[in-house]
């Protein structure tokens, strides 16, 4: 277990030198800076030269080395081997991780990190591939700190829309395209986004009259992920929520939908085969207020079940920043 607790990174390094700090090559590489340590001091991959004391810079020579090491165990290899591969240098060490027939891997091209080469990322932000690797390796510390500087740099809809869901379809890609292998990756990533979301979150809004959300998957839907992070992000900009998750039966959600009075009802569908439009249509129609002053909510079909002919007064969202928008759009002043 790694006990270093230093969190800034630069290893006290002043500035001055050649080479990048430990921070810096963390950063580049997607990881936690007390990964970089933890590689160098079991494994004796730290920087090829010091400059003084504990100020420590990282070449480019000792940067490719910390990029094979990345890429060797994102394959699934072992630290202890992938390192070994690291320090030799060898020049088929992806292909030695897992063999296939044909040509030889293509080189990264300068400047590319190839860590998280197992999953097929395509051009994202650096920040998927940090962790898209620590999934892979069931790194639960790495990936916690990860998906918290993602949250709080880049705040919730955007790491949401441009580090998490890429990461996650990639993983998802990973599992259709190899059988049973990886689900214990995609479960593993997401429980921690999950924490993620709800650690990143300020506490619940306090409640404003006529201005909830109610936000529930439909009966037979179990996908909680996309209406974790709306109610979140809903959170965020001071939206009183009430989150009832997944598979929420018919009668319970009417039910909650009486005693709450929302003005927005999201619905998360996953599938069409769980897509009810007479259940969203029962919630459209409900009424509740004096005479007179009667009011209805606002029903807001999200997910790709819901794909189809629209249906009259439900606005769709296609995103999570159009979710958002439209739930904001329709609570009271």
């Amino acid at each position: 277990m790694d006990t270093d607790t230093r969190d800034d990174g630069d290893d006290g390094d002043d500035g001055r030198g050649g080479g990048l700090t430990t921070g810096e090559v963390a950063r580049r590489l997607g990881v936690a800076p007390t990964t970089v340590r933890t590689w160098d001091r079991r494994y004796g991959l730290g920087p090829d030269a010091h400059t003084g004391g504990r100020h420590r810079r990282w070449t480019p020579a000792d940067v490719a080395r910390l990029e094979r090491m990345c890429a060797l165990t994102a394959n699934g290899l072992p630290p202890a081997e992938a390192a070994r591969l690291a320090r030799e240098g060898a020049p088929d060490d992806t292909a030695t991780a897992r063999p296939t027939a044909g040509p030889p891997p293509r080189r990264a091209a300068p400047g590319r990190s190839r860590a998280g080469s197992g999953l097929r990322l395509g051009d994202v932000r650096q920040e998927c591939k940090g962790v898209a690797r620590a999934a892979l390796r069931l790194d639960a510390p790495a990936l916690d700190a990860l998906l918290a500087a993602a949250i709080e740099e880049h705040g919730l809809v955007t790491a949401w829309t441009e580090v998490i869901m890429p990461t996650l379809q990639a993983v998802g890609r990973k599992w259709e395209s190899s059988g049973d292998r990886y689900v214990e990756v995609e479960h593993f990533l997401s429980w921690h986004v999950s924490g993620a979301l709800r650690r990143g979150a300020p506490p619940v809004a306090v409640d404003r009259p006529g201005a909830v959300a109610v936000l529930a998957c439909v009966p037979g839907e179990s996908h909680t992920l996309p209406l974790e992070v709306l109610a979140a992000a809903l959170s965020e900009r001071g939206v009183p929520v009430r989150m009832f998750g997944g598979a929420l039966p018919a009668g319970s959600l009417v039910a909650a939908v009486r005693r709450t009075g929302p003005s927005v009802v999201g619905l998360w569908a996953q599938s069409r085969s769980t897509a009810s439009r007479p259940l969203a249509q029962h919630v459209a129609g409900m009424e509740w207020g004096v005479r007179g002053a009667r009011r209805r909510p606002v029903v807001l079909p999200l997910g790709p079940g819901w794909a189809g002919s629209p249906m009259p007064g439900m606005p769709r969202a296609t995103n999570l920043a159009e979710a958002v928008a439209a739930v904001e759009s329709r609570m009271p002043v």
